[in-house]
């Protein structure tokens, strides 16, 4: 004899083994961590060894990632992957982070501030980030180089530190669903990438000042913050940006253009400006890379 077995339990079965799969599945999140947007930075005595405060606000710089860990925690993270992303990679105080968290670190590296994220995350944070070389406001603003890059746009849309970092991300399909930093950086990076949640820790009064909070009121917000953030990370889209990728580039210097249209597929377009189209934001990615870190005198 035949025994049927009832559609609707099947259905229900199915449903049921589909949610435990998911409820099982790592919630990844990728943290890139800047400095320059951290809470009461405003000069480089706060931001290279060898500045009179940096010892004390690498600390705050790792005190504000510590606080996004915790947040993104209680927002439903359960893996968590640190890139240390401020000039040489190794500011952050590795000793101070719980022990299931990895972290990047040193340069240089092929995607740059976004080194190690992949399709498997489901969510990007950024922590102490800037506003753009081309904003006229805000604290330390640049783009990758405060020395060499005067702009930096893919596609024809002028990009920030956090529109490039999010269109790696977006390559991968990952949202960034949150960014620190002054009251500019977070808001040209949501018109930019749209109503993403912002924690700003401090309002710019100059390239050099602005008003802070304290870093104790700072990490506050900013663990309140990445909790909300991490919770509603289904809601934020990735930031896509269309293959091939066309990469602008202004440099400060005239003979910068001038070296580097030497290289294949580079355009020199204006006395100051090249151009590379790149088959895609990591093609594009390690090309900043070169130009950023090469030198002719480079040894292991």
């Amino acid at each position: 004899m035949r025994i049927l077995f009832p559609l609707a339990l099947l259905v229900a079965l199915v449903i049921g083994t589909s949610n435990a799969l998911l409820s099982q599945r790592p919630v990844k999140v990728y943290i890139s961590a800047d400095m320059e947007g951290v809470a009461g930075v405003v000069t480089a005595d706060q931001l290279a060894p060898g500045g009179f405060e940096y010892e004390r606000f690498r600390g705050f710089m790792t005190s504000e990632v510590l606080a996004a860990i915790e947040g993104a925690r209680e927002g439903g993270a359960t893996q968590i992957v640190v890139s240390d992303s401020h000039g040489s990679g190794q500011n952050l105080l590795i000793e101070r982070f719980p022990d299931d968290v990895m972290i990047v670190r040193s340069t240089p590296r092929p995607l740059m501030m976004m080194q190690g994220i992949d399709s498997s995350f489901a969510a990007a944070i950024f922590v102490g980030y800037h506003a753009s070389t081309t904003n006229p406001n805000g604290v330390r603003a640049h783009t990758m180089s405060s020395a060499d890059f005067t702009s930096v746009s893919l596609n024809g849309t002028s990009m920030p530190e956090a529109g490039f970092n999010a269109a790696i991300a977006g390559y991968f399909g990952v949202p960034v669903v949150m960014i620190t930093g002054d009251d500019f950086a977070v808001n040209e990076t949501k018109q930019l990438l749209g109503n993403i949640e912002g924690a700003v820790v401090k309002y710019a009064l100059g390239f050099h000042s602005a008003e802070t909070m304290t870093p104790a009121a700072a990490q506050k917000l900013i663990r309140e913050t990445a909790r909300r953030a991490v919770m509603k990370r289904s809601e934020v889209k990735p930031y896509i940006v269309t293959s091939p990728v066309r990469l602008d580039l202004t440099f400060k210097n005239y003979l910068q253009a001038e070296i580097t249209s030497y290289l294949p597929n580079v355009e020199r377009t204006t006395a100051h400006a090249i151009r590379f189209d790149g088959r895609d934001i990591v093609e594009i990615s390690r090309l900043l890379e070169f130009l950023l870190n090469y030198q002719p005198g480079l040894r292991p």
